[in-house]
């Protein structure tokens, strides 16, 4: 049974649309652009930043925090996508670490492989 909100969402349209590869190409290279810099000022001591503010509990911890959770639910979804095989546990874990930088380009890809069908990039063979 299809759910309402899904009936009105016309999905051939949507993966004919250039607008979604076009962010996420955006993205990538935005990023990239963004962390050579940061690495070039700061250095690659990332994790214990990152960590420290999650320990602090302030607005910047708890929006590192929300952040670690939406990196692991996409690394999750790259797993369950690919039936946790040991391939896509490899795959979540590059996407859980590298975030936006390694998951947008994996997205592109998704969407070269399956011919644009966004039903497919979402749930794979399921």
């Amino acid at each position: 049974m299809t759910p309402i909100f899904a009936k009105n969402l016309n999905l051939k349209i949507m993966s004919k649309n250039n607008f979604f590869k076009t962010l996420l190409v955006v993205q990538t290279i935005g990023l990239l652009a963004y962390t050579f810099i940061a690495f070039q000022k700061e250095g690659a001591d990332l994790f214990s930043v990152f960590l420290a503010n999650i320990k602090s509990l302030t607005w910047t911890g708890q929006f590192n925090l929300d952040f670690l959770c939406y990196l692991m639910l996409s690394g999750l979804w790259i797993m369950w996508r690919n039936n946790f095989s040991g391939k896509s546990i490899l795959v979540g874990a590059f996407a859980m670490i590298l975030g936006i930088v390694f998951f947008a380009p994996y997205l592109l890809w998704l969407l070269y492989k399956e011919n644009g069908d966004l039903r497919r990039v979402l749930v794979g063979d399921k």
